[in-house]
């Protein structure tokens, strides 16, 4: 997707009130921030929706909470959109609430924190739910963790897998509706990796049944191994990669790593991530701006050089631009064939241990 140096002229119609998203995108965002939104949605739609395309989406930030799972993400799992998943742990965790059929609700940023604390209420900026919400999915995960499946090292993504077959049940047994993301991308094979585990309410339930004796832990190298394996089965395959970043931090980075793993650490010859496309409100010149810009990602190894031009960088909310990106994917793809790759980790490891000389 060239850019042009000029482009069609800002003329747009008058708002009708009954415009699509697409149209309202594609006519009417036409400058600034507006239009760097309308390039994102462009690029997901016209290219990393194409059947041959491996899309990796990162999620940081508290959008679980804010209702973004059964709105959008679970949603885009369902069809086939979207095919692996780094994310932080607290996404994961407060996805859980919602399989376990506990409240979360609207309040405002300027509420008396003192006063919510006497009432038994958390904060997460105007959200609020009542703390039996996180001891009641601190017991959830606690119980999980003692089954059979869970023990010995397990990657995140076989970890999430399991827990999203136990949420799945549960919302089934409550009567919910498909709220939960983890128990979506159990049902849909879609692995679910976190970069730092230990960095959750997930991580401390688990440090705590450690405490005790457990005998649950993590792998992370399986982690950085698998993402590394399914990019590269990807490419091999003759399929493209591309990344979808909502904000940075440890997922953008862990996602993006896969390719200097595969070519400075094992060796193998690869030319980086074919599109990229981040929601974020960083800077780069503070060093807020974790992974930095498309460009300086080619220096990495990160992005192919040639896939510069199909890069998009939106300086804007995550919970504003990931619904108006969801809808205008419905409203332009629909769906497409889910590829299920957690079925496929195994194989792609083997590609991975054969090309490195392993």
């Amino acid at each position: 997707m060239s850019r042009p140096l000029t482009g069609p002229a800002i003329a747009p119609p008058a708002l009708s009130g009954g415009d699509s998203v697409a149209v309202l995108v594609d006519r009417h965002f036409c400058a600034y921030n507006a239009a760097r939104l309308r390039e994102a949605c462009q690029l997901w739609a016209r290219r990393m929706a194409l059947p041959g395309v491996t899309v990796g989406l990162t999620l940081s930030g508290a959008l679980t909470p804010a209702g973004l799972g059964p709105s959008c993400l679970v949603p885009l799992v369902r069809r086939g959109l979207v095919d692996f998943i780094v994310s932080t742990g607290a996404n994961l965790y407060h996805d859980a609430h919602f399989a376990l059929g506990l409240d979360l609700h609207c309040s405002n940023p300027f509420a008396d924190d003192a006063a919510l604390r006497k009432q038994g209420l958390v904060r997460i900026y105007d959200i609020v739910m009542d703390y039996t919400v996180l001891l009641q999915t601190d017991a959830f995960f606690r119980e999980i963790i003692k089954a059979p499946e869970f023990q010995g090292p397990l990657s995140s993504a076989r970890f999430h897998f399991q827990a999203g077959r136990y949420l799945a049940e549960r919302q089934r047994v409550l009567g919910l509706g498909d709220h939960s993301l983890l128990a979506a991308c159990h049902e849909m094979e879609v692995p679910v990796y976190v970069a730092s585990p230990g960095d959750s309410s997930i991580g401390m339930n688990a440090a705590a049944l450690a405490l005790a004796g457990g005998r649950f832990s993590w792998d992370p190298s399986a982690d950085v191994n698998e993402t590394a394996a399914l990019v590269l089965m990807a490419k091999r395959g003759g399929n493209k990669t591309g990344a979808v970043i909502l904000g940075g931090g440890a997922p953008k980075n862990f996602l993006l790593q896969t390719e200097p793993h595969l070519q400075e650490v094992l060796g193998i010859k690869e030319k980086g991530h074919d599109y990229f496309l981040q929601i974020t409100d960083a800077r780069p010149d503070t060093g807020g701006l974790s992974g930095a810009t498309p460009s300086e990602a080619v220096s990495w190894g990160k992005v192919d050089p040639q896939g510069l031009p199909d890069t998009v960088v939106c300086y804007t909310d995550s919970t504003i631009a990931l619904p108006i990106m969801t809808a205008y994917l419905f409203e332009t793809v629909g769906q497409r064939q889910p590829q299920r790759l957690y079925a496929k980790r195994e194989e792609a490891l083997e590609l991975l241990k054969k090309e490195a000389n392993l």
